[in-house]
């Protein structure tokens, strides 16, 4: 698949971009003074909650692709950051089929690099919004089976979507377009880990120009309403894994989890 690049809508430099202050907080380049401004702020304890979510998808993304899953659709992308998802289940699955979705145009400029498949997989991308799901599930029909078990990917995402904004209907609409045997992985910033940090980085991002809708692990387990969730459950970040080999145990302010559709 290729990229028109004169179809790249504009940057708007002049805000700062969940997206971009992620990457800088993953130590990445592809951020902007505006962004910088931002995540510079935050406590220490932002950049490991950064690496702790990618570890995260890692471990569940390798674990889906161990168990047969070779469809996945990531929702709030990022920019890349090696290993891409797609690098760790074409690992395993070389067949495996990912869509990859953001909205921050500086995503769209750096899709070459997430385009790149395995020889026998597919990898895509759009950029939409997940406050507009319909959008997001009718282009990844052209690429995804939705008659055969999806891997919905929401990796610290669903914080930046306030209440106001009704994000447990956005998820509940999204889980509702997959087939039985299909799995929600999600992690989530807590509000009740460590209260006064969530407190910070919440004030931090608003001056910024985000808001963010930090959640109680009740209001985080309630994204998994009419699911099954996989053992250990709905826990920090650092204590999910499946494997024997755990991963170093830490605190984390992030809930993490991943539920079966029954």
């Amino acid at each position: 698949m290729t990229i028109d690049r004169q179809s790249f809508p504009p940057l708007d430099t002049s805000k700062a971009h969940p997206a971009r202050v992620y990457d800088w907080l993953l130590g990445g380049k592809d951020n902007y003074p505006v962004d910088e401004a931002v995540a510079e702020k935050l406590p220490p304890e932002a950049r490991d909650a950064a690496r702790q979510n990618r570890e995260f998808m890692h471990r569940a993304s390798a674990w889906l692709a161990e168990q047969g899953v070779d469809q996945f659709l990531d929702i709030g992308t990022g920019i890349p950051t090696q290993p891409n998802l797609h690098q760790i289940v074409q690992g395993i699955a070389p067949s495996a089929k990912v869509v990859y979705t953001d909205n921050d145009p500086i995503v769209l400029r750096h899709a070459e690099a997430l385009l790149v498949s395995s020889p026998e997989g597919v990898t895509d991308y759009i950029q939409a919004d997940v406050r507009r799901p319909q959008d997001i599930v009718e282009h990844a029909r052209h690429v995804l089976d939705f008659s055969r078990p999806i891997a919905l990917s929401l990796i610290a995402l669903m914080h930046f979507i306030p209440d106001e904004q009704d994000a447990h209907s956005i998820v509940r609409n999204l889980v509702g377009t997959l087939p039985s045997g299909s799995y929600l992985v999600l992690s989530h910033a807590s509000s009740d880990v460590y209260p006064e940090l969530s407190a910070q980085v919440t004030a931090e991002y608003a001056k910024g120009g985000i808001q963010l809708g930090f959640r109680t692990r009740a209001e985080v387990e309630r994204f998994f309403d009419g699911l099954d969730l996989v053992a250990p459950g709905l826990v920090t970040a650092t204590e999910w894994f499946r494997s024997d080999r755990a991963p170093e145990q830490e605190g984390s302010g992030i809930y993490a989890g991943v539920a079966r559709v029954r």
